[in-house]
């Protein structure tokens, strides 16, 4: 085989790995937070007090899986400001608040004491409990929105010093462009009608060398 028909080497496949794995860390993230943001504005418990049904949902029992679920979707979008050490901390604090998530949501899925309160303040009577008390499946599904964050944190722990910075695009170029002569650049440029047109326009000679 010739040296002309030697394949040329592409240094792009290296980058979509990154890139792929940086598509499913937000891809999780996403689905995480609505998943979590959805089973928390659900009912986890219902029962009785006395003649009258009571329930409360999943915020009213802890406000820690929604607020977590928020700190996953900043941790998400602060991958893209920061680099190196930066991305392991932010790598991190997904990984955490996604077993914080899962654990609360845990915990509060046979939580009582939330109902509790309410059925004593349908009732007016401080010390009353719920009767005849179940609960749904909605803080399984926000355990679940839960281990997809914490997923979604091991990816920026393993893969995230190779992903893309958003500081990268947008930094001020380091050097200038070198600046032309209008005079001589523009009328040893003018090639096409329009430049000829121009350069007369300026009062210069474009058939001039």
């Amino acid at each position: 085989m010739s040296a002309d028909q030697n394949p040329v080497p592409d240094t792009a496949p290296a980058a979509r790995p990154g890139r792929r794995t940086l598509g499913v860390m937000l891809l999780l993230t996403v689905l995480s937070a609505v998943l979590v943001l959805t089973a928390v504005g659900r009912d986890w418990a219902q029962g009785r007090a006395g003649t009258l049904e009571v329930s409360v949902s999943g915020g009213r029992i802890s406000e820690l899986p929604g607020g977590l679920a928020l700190v996953g979707l900043a941790a998400a979008i602060a991958v893209f400001a920061v680099r190196g050490a930066g991305r392991l901390a932010v790598g991190a604090l997904t990984l955490l608040a996604g077993i914080g998530v899962a654990a609360t949501a845990v915990a509060g899925a046979g939580d009582t004491a939330a109902l509790d309160a309410e059925a004593a303040r349908k009732l007016a009577l401080a010390g009353s409990t719920a009767t005849e008390v179940g609960h749904s499946g909605w803080p399984w599904v926000a355990v679940a929105g839960g281990v997809l964050l914490a997923v979604a944190g091991l990816l920026t722990l393993r893969f995230g010093r190779g992903w893309p910075a958003m500081g990268s695009r947008y930094e001020a170029p380091t050097g200038k462009a070198p600046v032309k002569s209008p005079a001589k650049g523009a009328a040893k440029g003018a090639d096409t009608p329009a430049d000829l047109w121009k350069a007369l326009d300026r009062g210069e000679d474009p058939t001039a060398v």
